[in-house]
């Protein structure tokens, strides 16, 4: 069957040879949605009193709220679904009219309506505003009409309506398709259908908005239970993206790493959502972590209460009932997850936690004090930023709003928005008199995910604020410094980079960007123990990457790695770790609090005098030289080795170096081992097979003219 417009006739092939669904084109319908019927905005004085929303402030209503559409989870009230579909989807207008006059009495109430949005009212009035505001806005497909639902059937999230006032009703569209309730603009909802016929998804399902398909999800042995549409956030209410497995598994990696430092913990997610994330921590760690999952959104906490089910996890309501509900059923639930639903920054500033694992929708700036308020000390933080449009310098202005920090595109950009989150994070840090040690940084293609352990004192916060530093960068050929630290002005701060571009060109020659994390990303001792974690539990596809990051914190080849085949005694800073030492002295909380504040004093000691990776990386593509083919990466590594340079590859960039040479010194090395390209070759075979013609012919004019001479001389003797 194919989709039909107003006229009955079937809709034109776009470009791609697809069909394109179409807004009613009724002969009354001479506007868009924006438009206002005049005559429905007088319908009674009372109405006009009571609801100074008019049609063209509903239908604004529809264009302006920025609101996530959500599926339905609650059941519809009685009367809501007819014949298998929503009330709002007729074929035509006779039966919405039908509708409209089953009530009793001489006022009819609007039947997509509430009655504190249009009163009831006369029937010829409400026929108007039937035909006026919800027909002629309707989306037509398959010969039904998806008219605009004013029902509360979707209202807006919480956590934009603060908790505290009710929640608002917001106008909608349900889709006849997979009965999902698309609550934005009306392009949306064609956008949302025309979606559906390039899947090929065209058959008209007659089921009820509440019988919704689900599908069953399976990572690193749990079950997660999601809605449809859950990879886009703005579709569904909950969110599972199986593209971050690589950020669950390093989360994990280093809160196995911290269960074997001490035990039991208290751990936070504190942005739940499907909750996939908190029951790996507890099907995998058992009772060495007390896992707290958090999401302020009603739909994710009951699909997260669904999915401890689903994994035999005990849902605990309150803190205090662990022990109880544990011993009555502890046949049959495996483990026990308390479930909270609660704003992230109170529920952070109410309770301490060992480990806390931000994931927000975007920027994390917003949580990072209430985090280091109450976390205890040696604990960890983990911090996951999605907003790589910012970070990535692709939003510049959105970037300065967020963190501060004045960036730019350079070929090092991954590793300046890693570094731009650090600084975020220390900052925040230090305004609660706490320090941090960064262990890990990785910077990928959809995230940015840094793990931070934290240290209080002041004496630690001075020292992590003293490592936030501004980064003077050439535009001419990339070259990049840390500016010193010093009170007094500069006339040129430029001077300080090694190349003699601010010499040889006019005007500004570099740019300051920052302020941002100066210190090191890695930390060695850490990441080798995540690896030996990773080989334990099975996660096979962190592996590569730590491995890339371990050679990366040390500067040096993949080839000259190992690692430790002992994991009970790791160097962490220049300190080492004895795990069973620390495990048993965690009876003693006075005990392991002593030897915690010598480790972190050690730990700071150490930080100065251990060697670190060199700041940046070069990308190689874009300093080759024109005309000349550069050898092999393992080559040129190889070459700066040989030239006593640390260097190493790294997971920034696919095409990246890591080294402490200066980029003259390696634009020489790339100069003196790259060989002549094909096109070089032919052309300089061609330039010297023509000088080489004009030679000869020279030489044979030469020769002619020789010969001629000699003749005139013969015949004037």
């Amino acid at each position: 069957m194919e989709p039909l417009t107003g006229e009955g006739k079937p809709l034109a092939a776009d470009k791609d040879g697809e069909n394109e669904p179409t807004i009613t084109k009724d002969p009354l319908l001479k506007q868009d949605m924006g438009a206002l019927n005049e005559e429905q905005a007088t319908d009674t004085e009372e109405h006009a009193k009571s609801e100074p929303l008019c049609n063209r402030d509903v239908v604004r209503e529809v264009d302006l709220i920025n609101v996530n559409p959500v599926l339905d989870t609650q059941e519809n009230p009685l009367g809501l679904v007819v014949d298998g579909k929503h009330i709002s989807i007729q074929k035509d207008l006779s039966d919405l009219e039908t509708l409209a006059g089953q009530g009793i009495g001489d006022k009819k109430q609007c039947p997509l309506c509430p009655e504190e949005r249009f009163r009831p009212c006369q029937i010829h009035k409400l026929l108007k505003h039937l035909q006026n505001f919800h027909w002629k806005v309707s989306v037509e497909f398959e010969g039904y009409r998806m008219c605009i639902c004013c029902l509360p059937c979707l209202h807006r999230n919480a956590s934009q309506s603060g908790g505290e006032v009710p929640s608002k009703i917001v106008v909608h569209y349900h889709c006849i398709i997979c009965s999902a309730t698309v609550a934005k603009r009306r392009c949306e909802m064609l956008s949302h259908i025309k979606r559906h016929i390039n899947k090929g998804e065209t058959e008209v399902k007659l089921s009820a908005p509440t019988c919704r398909m689900q599908e069953i999800l399976h990572e690193s042995n749990t079950d997660v239970q999601v809605l449809p549409n859950f990879n886009t956030p703005h579709k569904s209410g909950t969110f599972f993206n199986p593209k971050m497995k690589i950020n669950r598994q390093l989360i994990f990696c280093a809160l196995a790493v911290l269960v074997e430092e001490r035990s039991p913990l208290e751990c936070l997610d504190a942005f739940g959502s499907t909750g996939v994330m908190g029951l790996q921590w507890a099907k995998h760690l058992g009772t060495s972590v007390k896992v707290t999952i958090n999401d302020i959104s009603e739909q994710s906490v009951a699909m997260i209460r669904e999915n401890c089910a689903l994994n035999k996890m005990k849902v605990l309501e309150k803190k205090g009932e662990e022990e109880s509900e544990l011993l009555e059923e502890g046949e049959e639930y495996v483990r026990s997850v308390e479930v909270t639903q609660v704003d992230a920054n109170v529920l952070m500033h109410l309770r301490s936690f060992d480990f806390i694992h931000l994931d927000p929708f975007g920027t994390s700036v917003n949580y990072l004090d209430a985090a280091f308020r109450n976390v205890r000390n040696m604990g960890i933080i983990s911090v996951t930023s999605t907003d790589t449009g910012s970070l990535y310098a692709k939003s510049l202005h959105v970037a300065k709003r967020h963190y501060g920090c004045n960036i730019i595109r350079t070929e090092y950009f991954k590793e300046l928005a890693a570094r731009i989150v650090i600084c975020s994070i220390a900052r925040a840090a230090a305004r609660c008199n706490k320090g941090i040690e960064v262990l890990l940084s990785v910077a990928l293609e959809h995230f940015v995910l840094v793990v931070v352990r934290v240290v209080r004192g002041p004496t630690q916060a001075d020292e992590s604020i003293k490592k936030i530093n501004m980064l003077i960068h050439c535009h001419w050929c990339e070259e990049r410094i840390f500016q010193k630290e010093g009170n007094m002005v500069e006339e040129n701060s430029y001077k300080q980079l090694p190349c003699d571009c601010h010499k040889s060109m006019p005007g500004r020659s570099a740019v300051n960007l920052g302020p941002m994390w100066s210190g090191s990303l890695f930390n060695t001792g850490f990441l080798r123990r995540m690896l030996f974690e990773s080989v334990q539990h099975g996660a096979e596809d962190i592996q590569p990457l730590l491995k890339t990051l371990i050679c990366e914190a040390e500067c040096t080849t993949l080839k000259q790695f190992s690692i430790n085949s002992n994991p009970s005694s790791q160097e962490e800073s220049g300190v080492f770790i004895k795990v069973e030492d620390t495990r048993e002295g965690s009876a003693n909380p006075g005990k392991r609090k002593l030897d915690l504040n010598q480790i972190a004093t050690k730990r700071f000691k150490s930080e100065t005098t251990r060697n670190e990776h060199p700041p940046f990386y070069y990308s190689i593509h874009r300093h080759t030289i024109g005309g000349l083919n550069i050898p092999k990466l393992n080559r040129i590594l190889q070459y700066l080795s040989e030239a006593g340079f640390l260097v190493s590859r790294t997971h920034f960039d696919p095409t990246g170096i890591r080294t402490d040479a200066p980029l003259a010194t390696l634009t020489s090395i790339l100069k003196k081992n790259s060989t002549l390209s094909t096109t070089s070759q032919s052309s300089s075979h061609q330039e010297t097979s023509v000088k080489q013609e004009k030679t000869d012919l020279e030489e044979t004019e030469s020769v002619t003219e020789n010969s001629n001479a000699v003749n005139k001389c013969e015949t004037e003797k």
